[in-house]
């Protein structure tokens, strides 16, 4: 893939996606949403992925949407009427939701390794993720209230179903910068690891035992839990009722019976 400001790599069934602009904190410019996006939606596609890491290159994850790119975009949506202007302005915070939109849709779950700065659109990205996992220097902020603007592509909608209402409410509102040891006790990260280097390794076992499980089960757990998350509870069991109906039977059923029996690990096909 022609990717130039993301790399991805896939190993041993996990995909490797690297915010690639270490130079610029990996601030993510218009390049970037497009990289993202690409990259999401080949994971995707990959049956030789089970499981996505998204990370960053250099001294931070990500310190957020790309300033130029901001101060641009009053320029590119000019136009005569007030009206069209506004249309694009709209489609393009539109496409910037999809970006990230396509990290939650991605079969494979996605978990996201973070470390110094996660800022901003960094905040965004992360809580599209499956799993967040921090080393112990990360720091957070929900910084679109120092720039005059409210948050628009999924803070606002994601991070309430992760962390109490109130605290959401005060870092959307106040912008301040709260450590990674916060960030575990709200609920954002799963766990904190002392060093970058021990956080990739914690990040790696954890992908790789995913990765051991059955694909199409894994697969399904994503799906419900998504559905759950913005469903009832009735509407849920349904789903997973039909779901179930027509993808139980499966290959990795049988293997994971037999596997049992014969007192082994299982193994399951892409």
């Amino acid at each position: 893939m022609n990717l130039e400001t993301v790399n991805l790599v896939v190993s041993e069934r996990v995909a490797r996606i690297e915010l690639n602009r270490p130079d610029k904190a990996n601030a993510m410019n218009r390049q970037m949403w497009q990289d993202i996006l690409a990259a999401f939606r080949r994971v995707d596609e990959m049956t030789e992925a089970r499981v996505a890491v998204i990370s960053g290159r250099g001294k931070y994850f990500t310190s957020g949407i790309d300033l130029d790119m901001l101060a641009g975009l009053r320029q590119q949506m000019q136009d005569d009427c007030d009206g069209r202007s506004s249309e694009r302005l709209r489609r393009t915070i539109l496409d910037l939701q999809d970006t990230l939109s396509s990290i939650e849709r991605c079969r494979k779950p996605v978990i996201a390794e973070i470390h110094g700065a996660c800022i901003g659109g960094g905040i965004d990205l992360i809580t599209c993720c499956d799993m967040r996992y921090a080393a112990a220097d990360a720091y957070f902020s929900v910084k679109e209230i120092d720039v005059g603007m409210t948050a628009d592509v999924g803070t606002l909608q994601r991070l309430p179903k992760l962390v109490p209402d109130g605290v959401v409410r005060e870092l959307a509102y106040t912008g301040r910068r709260f450590d990674a040891d916060e960030a575990k006790a709200i609920g954002l990260v799963n766990n904190v690891y002392q060093t970058p280097e021990a956080l990739r390794a914690g990040v790696a076992e954890t992908a790789a035992t995913i990765a051991a499980k059955s694909p199409l089960s894994i697969r399904g757990i994503k799906e419900m839990i998504l559905y759950s998350r913005d469903h009832s509870v009735a509407d849920g069991l349904n789903y997973v009722a039909t779901w179930n109906a027509a993808m139980l039977m499966s290959e990795d059923l049988a293997e994971a019976m037999i596997a049992a029996k014969e007192k082994r690990a299982p193994k399951f096909r892409d």
